[in-house]
């Protein structure tokens, strides 16, 4: 009898406790993979999250909100600042490229951003190219991110009106409200349309998620910007070098009602704090990894007895020691290589099943398929720990004189 043969035999005896263990051992990597592509999603989405402009400049708030807002498309924006303050930017000797960002309404959940086209070429290069049609150069025009225009359906020619608002049917508005303040805004915002004159092609960022038009649609939706109160939501900045970085920061970082922060400290601020929440999760990562450990020992400890007998049985016939030892701690290594398998491939259907939602809510891209670098430990250890918890069953079996069990 093979070695694998008898493993497999002892294994369907104790069916049920079997199933346990592999359940066990199976949740715990799964969790583990889900939360090593998170992880990777997040460090991913801060290192390409920003791209070149190092600068943001916003009105004055929490720095965290501006950068999340401006490039990521979460949460409110911190205020406005005055469309004036981009010309001074632009003066600026140590400015390469700066670009206004106008926001506040969205479509279907989905928020509409103005900017200037220059913005794709500076980010994402001169060889950015439209998955159909072109980009906007007229009022009214828009340009539709990859994932949005999947998700809504929309095409080249189609026409639809923004709402008011970054939550989706914040700007509904019932027939008997007609008096209430604000009721005005939402019927100027249904007068205007946007025309869809481009999609883009998949960036792999929050834009993917966006609805792009011109930078003036927010005057031309909220009248109260005309003429020299016309405002914008932020600045984005490329600086000619760091030191120039440091140089504009500090520069317009002075103006009343003015923060201009370092991009890549607001993002790692963020970072931070995801990885404080993921060392929190580690812990309850850690019990079921403990409980892992122990269902694997009381399903060999529970078959001890019947272990013995075999053991007695297989010195008897005179099988070797490294049979034997095979066979003793081969069905603790057999039972976590099986759940270590149905793990990783939980684990990365769950990331697949939750991309698009995570990608919706965060901005943020999971690569479900893709091999971590943390797996390979996960893998190493999985086994390592399966090994260990299979050795004190194993020693308490070996031990027993085969002759005096038999007498008894």
């Amino acid at each position: 009898m093979s070695v694998l043969r008898l493993l497999w035999s002892n294994m369907t005896h104790r069916k049920m406790l079997s199933l346990l263990t592999i359940l066990s051992v199976a949740v715990t990597v799964a969790l583990i993979v889900f939360l090593l592509l998170c992880s990777d999603g997040v460090e991913r989405g801060a290192e390409k999250g920003y791209g070149p402009f190092e600068v943001t400049i916003g009105a004055k708030g929490s720095s965290s909100q501006l950068a999340l807002n401006t490039y990521y498309h979460i949460g409110a924006p911190t205020g406005n600042v005055p469309f004036t303050l981009l010309e001074e930017v632009r003066k600026d000797t140590q400015v390469e490229a700066a670009y206004a960002m106008t926001t506040g309404d969205q479509l279907n959940g989905f928020p509409i951003v103005g900017m200037e086209p220059g913005y794709f070429a500076t980010r994402y290069g001169t060889d950015t190219k439209m998955a159909q049609g072109k980009l906007y150069g007229q009022l009214g025009e828009a340009v539709i991110g990859s994932y949005a225009a999947k998700t809504m359906g929309l095409h080249i020619g189609d026409r639809f009106q923004g709402a008011h608002g970054l939550v989706k049917g914040a700007a509904d508005v019932d027939d008997d409200d007609e008096d209430e303040p604000g009721h005005e805004e939402h019927d100027h915002h249904h007068s205007f349309s946007y025309t869809v004159v481009g999609i883009l092609s998949p960036l792999l960022t929050s834009d993917d998620r966006a609805v792009f038009t011109t930078l003036d649609y927010a005057w031309a939706v909220h009248e109260s910007q005309q003429g020299d109160h016309k405002e914008v939501t932020a600045i984005l900045v490329k600086p000619k070098t760091l030191l120039g970085a440091q140089a504009v920061k500090t520069k317009f970082g002075q103006i009343s009602n003015v923060q201009a922060i370092y991009t890549s400290k607001a993002v790692a601020d963020v970072v931070n704090v995801v990885d404080q929440g993921a060392q929190a999760l580690s812990v309850v990562t850690a019990v079921c990894i403990v409980l892992a450990a122990v269902s694997i020992v009381l399903s060999l400890i529970a078959a001890v007895n019947e272990r013995k007998k075999d053991v007695g049985l297989l010195r008897l016939i005179g099988k070797s020691k490294r049979f034997i030892w095979m066979s003793l701690i081969g069905e603790g290594l057999l039972l976590t290589l099986i759940g270590l398998l149905i793990g990783l491939i939980a684990g990365h259907a769950g990331g697949y099943a939750s991309r698009e939602a995570v990608f919706e809510f965060t901005g943020l891209q999971i690569e479900s398929w893709g091999w971590m670098p943390g797996e390979l430990l996960l893998v190493a250890g999985t086994l390592l720990i399966g090994i260990v918890a299979s050795i004190g069953p194993a020693l308490q079996a070996y031990r027993v004189d085969p002759l005096q069990l038999f007498r008894s």
